[in-house]
């Protein structure tokens, strides 16, 4: 049963796991502030959804998050480690995706949202609106990088 705990207490105390909570807690909240400073949020509930769960907006925590692990790595096992090129190759993926994909979906889902609208307001079909994900532009995800980035090099050299 020891050896259990302990291997909980090293999970949970890890360095690579607590950069990459910080990275996403602080890019979300950085977000919401953002959003709270422009007068976007209208409710509290709002507020909470924002912090914890909405995508999309500046900065990109699904970038800050692999970032840092990314970078929390490289100190930790070194740049030719297997495990290195793992995260960067992740890395790679989720930033792929979150300025390709996810934001082109986005685009085509308000655009079929809108036409689906227009057809329903002529009352030639029913329409039911499809979620619009929102994905990222360049710049969010170079920021989300950037402070992913800083806060794994802060966690590496300071923990």
């Amino acid at each position: 049963m020891a050896n259990a705990r302990e291997q909980l207490h090293l999970f949970f105390t890890n360095p690579v796991l607590l950069s990459c909570i910080f990275s996403w807690f602080s890019s979300q909240i950085i977000k919401t502030l953002i959003k709270l400073f422009s007068r976007k949020v209208h409710s509290v509930g709002e507020l909470f959804d924002l912090m914890l769960w909405r995508t999309g907006s500046m900065p990109s925590s699904h970038s800050a998050l692999v970032a840092t692990l990314c970078t929390t790595i490289a100190f930790r096992s070194g740049v030719g480690s297997d495990v290195f090129i793992l995260s960067l190759g992740f890395l790679l993926v989720t930033v792929r995706d979150a300025v390709g994909v996810r934001r082109a979906n986005g685009i085509q889902a308000r655009l079929l949202n809108s036409i689906g609208r227009m057809l329903a307001e002529k009352g030639i079909m029913d329409f039911k609106p499809i979620k619009e994900v929102q994905g990222h532009t360049p710049a969010e995800v170079a920021i989300g990088c950037l402070l992913g980035f800083f806060i794994g090099l802060a966690f590496s050299v300071l923990a």
